[in-house]
């Protein structure tokens, strides 16, 4: 007899609660184990006003983030109907069944109002947690960038000078009324006190020039991946400085290997660190004309200092391997661990590997056994032009197979090159080819993961800091699956201990005076 089902809908007993309805092994059960999101309204506070409406938790919207994150949703909208249908996250949320949720359009509000730097401190709030719990090592890093696409088509490129007169008009800026202040500051003499006292005073939050001194002292972190605009050179020009996109004007054209023609997308960079947990200690997003190795350098000095690691030596891909970058890092005693191409390779003559340089008496001997000597310093880009004597190649058997340049051969070292001398040494010993393998394993996947799973392939924000908001939680909840998955142990080191400690008052203080940034002589 075939049966037929009868909908009819009963109201719960009384004693029957939401926390009864979800499994003791479900994922979610374990995250709130896990991780304690208090932190987050802490992150916010300085962001609502001491009166008015209450607002969405913060640590309500943080985890809805980390939902969206895990059910590869795409959108605020899809976010709310799943939280609707699934007890379980409902449950994650501390949302009763009868409980009104956040409308989607609130997380949105909401994510303007937080801004960059609340979700990058969101970021490193978690990796601290990592490093509590062990999963920190700090004696490798890893770097690596993948192409992301944007939210964007190329049918939106239009001339920059449109673009951005065209977003002007539309997102104009009110500017304050003027107020007059007083810019006179007292002296100590003025004041009736010893001049000695100005020695230790420490600067107040309204020190125009030492802001005025901040100010100038930028990176790639802190203009949050943006690209400088200002022309190098007459000859110089890049695509992206008179193409912009009318949707993204942040994005910049790129090719794919796996596919024809162009697209608009972003470079995501990440550091990773070199322990079992592959845990990503730093991830920053640039457009795509901002190739992989410009911001290695304020990545890993950011790294270093922010969780008190002495990194024994970085590794990265063929990109990284720039004489600024390698010089930079071998002088703060790291051993850069990446792969050289050889000068000259393209091209059917010598290269400059053939050519044997002597440094105790600064010179070149070319293949025939002539000497090139320094003639020329470059200083535009900080190179010195070795030659021959005039005539001496003209004669050369070999002429042929080094040069069709009528002046003769020419040789170009960089000054920092005895630093890419010694990358060079590394090779063919055990740990710099262990790494070159371990980064293929170490950094990639992590990618692959991000964009198979968490949809890292397409960003589905537009703007450079929104898409850097994007990678960043991506990054956290990478950061998260392994520290759910992971037994607690605590931190390996002193000084990783030492960085979870709070910064006391007057050290914070003399940090800002100082303002120095990592030596690289």
């Amino acid at each position: 007899m075939m049966g037929t089902k009868e909908r009819n809908f009963q109201p719960l007993p009384e004693d029957i609660s939401l926390e009864d309805l979800v499994a003791e092994d479900n994922f979610y059960r374990r995250l709130q184990e896990k991780l304690d999101l208090s932190f987050a309204r802490e992150l916010v506070e300085d962001r609502y006003a001491a009166s008015g409406r209450p607002s969405v938790d913060p640590e309500v919207f943080f985890r809805l983030q980390l939902v969206m994150f895990y059910e590869g949703i795409r959108s605020e909208r899809e976010l709310m109907r799943i939280v609707s249908d699934r007890l379980s996250v409902r449950w994650y949320l501390g949302y009763d069944f009868h409980e009104p949720l956040p409308d989607h359009s609130s997380l949105t509000r909401i994510r303007d109002r937080f801004g960059l730097s609340v979700f990058r401190e969101f970021f490193e709030r978690i990796v601290q947690l990592c490093v509590e719990a062990g999963l920190v090592w700090g004696e490798e890093l890893y770097f690596d960038a993948t192409k992301v696409d944007a939210n964007a088509s190329l049918n939106s490129i239009a001339p920059r000078f449109y673009v951005e007169e065209h977003l002007g008009e539309v997102f104009t800026v009110e500017e304050p009324p003027n107020v007059e202040q007083e810019d006179h500051v007292s002296t100590a003499s003025e004041r009736g006190e010893s001049p000695v006292a100005e020695l230790y005073e420490l600067p107040s939050v309204g020190d125009n020039a030492l802001a005025e001194e901040n100010a100038a002292r930028d990176d790639w972190i802190s203009r949050d991946g943006r690209q400088r605009r200002e022309q190098k050179g007459v000859w110089y020009r890049r695509k992206a400085d008179f193409l912009a996109s009318n949707t993204d004007p942040d994005s910049s054209p790129m090719k794919r290997r796996e596919s024809k023609g162009s697209h608009l997308g972003y470079y995501t960079h990440y550091v990773v660190d070199g322990g079992k947990a592959r845990i990503i200690l730093g991830a920053l997003v640039t457009p795509f004309e901002v190739t992989e190795n410009q911001p290695m350098l304020d990545l890993l000095w950011r790294t270093s200092f922010r969780w008190k690691i002495a990194p024994q030596q970085v590794t990265g891909d063929t990109a990284y391997g720039t004489t600024e970058n390698i010089a930079a890092v071998e002088r703060a005693g790291i051993r850069a661990y990446v792969p050289l191409t050889g000068a000259g390779k393209a091209r059917p003559y010598f290269s400059k590997e053939e050519f044997a340089y002597d440094p105790e008496q600064d010179l070149y001997q070319c293949p025939a056994g002539e000497t090139l000597r320094p003639k020329t310093f470059r200083a535009a880009r900080n190179q010195v032009v070795y030659k021959t004597e005039p005539g001496t190649c003209d004669s050369c058997s070999m002429r042929a197979q080094c040069t069709d340049n009528q002046s003769g051969r020419q040789v170009l070292r960089h000054r920092d090159e005895r630093y890419v001398d010694r990358v060079k040494s590394y090779r063919g010993t055990f740990a710099y080819e262990k790494a070159l393998r371990k980064r293929r394993v170490w950094v990639e996947p992590l990618f692959g993961e991000a964009k198979d799973w968490h949809g890292l392939r397409r960003f589905r924000l537009r703007r450079l800091e929104k898409v850097n908001i994007e990678a960043l939680l991506i990054a956290s909840g990478q950061n998260i699956k392994r520290l759910v998955a992971a037994r607690e142990r605590g931190p390996r080191k002193l000084a990783q201990a030492e960085a979870l400690r709070p910064p006391h008052p007057v050290s914070r203080c003399r940090s800002h005076v100082s303002g120095r940034r990592p030596s690289q002589d």
